[in-house]
């Protein structure tokens, strides 16, 4: 037929048409392409109001875990979780992120990262900080949420050098009180004990520039901390205000938002007092939920921030989209 005839004619034209050109590139490279050993930089940044926010990735943690990681829930249950996150079974990602504020005059750092003294795969800020074109001597304020090693060791090197010559360090009043009181140590499981010995480590030599505070005052301009108490008995989130925005820093308050935001009852053996940390957990979620406010948290995904949306059984971390600043 003619239709037929017309197709069998584009169909030489096009495959002449394609094999001239085929003939005219150059050949392919045949050498194989080296596979890249690195991430980039784990920087990212954000406005709010006036202040500009940087996260700083400090490396993850894949810790493997047992049935005993929930009080309250079974290793079937945990497991199952995992899976509806396609994560592995038995093995917790603990991401590490710093959060740096600018608030136009000063610069405040939120916890400090492991300084590479828990894991190998972390460790990654202060590399991270210098990628962001700021020189660790350039830290004005240094704000601890609470004293476990992931949130102070960045305090100190591995030698034992302070890293941030200029900066003043703010503490939850509460969580010196309890770490460093020797008679707190007595009978405590060894895990617990670790802690007291290594706040001891980073602050004993440095005790008299170390400020503490009260949860619920400001700690910088645009800056106040929340009682957040439960993960530990002095930890502290922080609400982040300019202009007409607002941001809540939540610390630890929610370790891994696809177990603990999804399952907020949920008690973990990593707090400490874990009814408390479920009444906090719910409460700066429910806040966070109802008031659309952003979110950030030191062991979510990088870059860590996000809303928090409300489901029929909890809630779910919505995170950011990239965006250029």
């Amino acid at each position: 037929s003619e239709i037929m005839s017309a197709l069998s004619r584009r169909s030489l034209l096009t495959g002449t048409a394609l094999a001239v050109g085929a003939a005219a590139l150059p050949r392919a490279a045949s050498a194989a392409a080296p596979l890249s050993a690195a991430q980039g930089p784990g920087v990212y940044r954000y406005r709010l109001g006036d202040f500009q926010l940087t996260a700083l990735y400090d490396g993850i943690w894949l810790l493997p875990i047992d049935d005993r990681l929930v009080r309250n829930a079974s290793g079937a249950q945990v497991n199952r979780a995992l899976a509806a996150a396609f994560l592995p079974p038995r093995v917790l990602p603990i991401s590490f992120t710093a959060l740096l504020v600018n608030t136009g005059t000063r610069l405040v750092l939120i916890d400090t990262g492991t300084a590479g003294q828990l894991v190998d795969s972390a460790g990654a800020m202060l590399g991270n900080l210098a990628a962001a074109g700021i020189a660790p001597a350039a830290i004005d304020t240094i704000v601890i949420s609470h004293f476990h090693p992931d949130h102070i060791n960045g305090i100190k090197s591995k030698d034992g050098d302070r890293v941030f010559a200029n900066a003043e360090i703010l503490v939850p009043e509460p969580e010196w009180t309890y770490w460093m009181n020797d008679a707190n140590m007595a009978g405590v499981p060894k895990p617990v004990a670790r802690y007291f010995l290594n706040a001891r480590r980073i602050f004993k030599d440095i005790a008299k520039d170390v400020r503490p505070f009260k949860p619920g005052a400001e700690v910088a301009p645009g800056i106040v901390s929340i009682p957040a108490y439960g993960h530990t008995p002095g930890h502290t989130a922080f609400a982040i205000h300019s202009g007409n925005q607002s941001m809540l820093a939540m610390s630890d308050t929610v370790r891994n938002p696809y177990l603990f935001a999804r399952h907020p009852e949920w008690q973990p053996i990593f707090d400490m007092d874990g009814p408390l940390a479920v009444k906090t957990r719910k409460r700066m979620l429910d806040r966070a939920a109802a008031d659309r406010m952003l979110v950030e948290a030191f062991h979510f995904p990088f870059p860590a921030c996000g809303h928090i949306a409300r489901t029929r059984g909890g809630y779910e971390l919505v995170p950011v989209e990239w965006a250029p600043l």
